[in-house]
């Protein structure tokens, strides 16, 4: 199948249907990302198909529960969530941020060749950049434990923003209270065309929001 059919038939399964030009976006996307994984060793998926399903739709799958304009993506990597969802939600603002050199460069590279305006590329660690503002949804996918995740990017989170946590299998002790100061607002299973295994996403929001 065409990668850009592939993309259109899985989104659907979603319930999603982007406008043909999102559709092409994110086809360039996963070419350059096949590309420079030759060389930069981004991502472990090799090949463009698999990559629609464990990475494009493992991502869109997220997509009804950001909240607000302002978007943060901690540990970004090959730009996951980030670029799908910038690409998805273009009337949302988002920075993606990573500490490392190659993956920044590829994500500017990204940035440039699909004219991603909106979207802002920082090379830094977590624990040690200061934004300039607060963000309404602060996301990451596989970057951290759960408390080591609020820890480090709760302050960058608004006081009516979520902290949104994407997960595979849930570990029961990891959830089974929030971090002081947080709620757990929902626990959502994901249920991603392609994928096998368990998906989930937990959203969180700070205490003070939740009273």
């Amino acid at each position: 199948m065409k990668l850009e059919d592939a993309l259109a038939d899985g989104l659907g399964r979603l319930g999603l249907c982007p406008p043909s030009p999102a559709i092409t976006a994110l086809a360039a996307y996963l070419r350059l990302l096949e590309q420079w994984n030759r060389a930069y060793n981004l991502t472990a998926v090799r090949e463009l198909g698999d990559m629609v399903a464990k990475h494009v739709l493992d991502s869109a799958a997220v997509l009804p529960w950001l909240h607000g304009a302002r978007v943060l993506d901690v540990g970004s990597g090959a730009g996951l969530p980030g670029i799908p969802l910038a690409i998805l939600s273009p009337e949302r603002d988002y920075v993606l941020l990573d500490g490392l050199g190659k993956r920044t460069r590829f994500l500017t590279q990204v940035v440039l060749e699909l004219k991603l305006a909106h979207v802002q590329v920082v090379q830094a660690r977590v624990e040690d950049w200061q934004a300039p503002a607060p963000f309404t949804s602060v996301i990451s996918r596989a970057f951290a434990a759960l408390p080591e995740f609020v820890e480090l990017a709760g302050p960058h989170c608004a006081s009516d923003g979520r902290l949104l946590a994407m997960k595979g299998q849930l570990d029961a002790a990891e959830t089974a209270a929030a971090p002081p100061g947080w709620r757990l607002r929902a626990t959502h299973r994901l249920d991603v065309p392609g994928i096998n295994g368990e998906r989930h996403l937990l959203e969180l929001e700070p205490l003070a929001a939740a009273a």
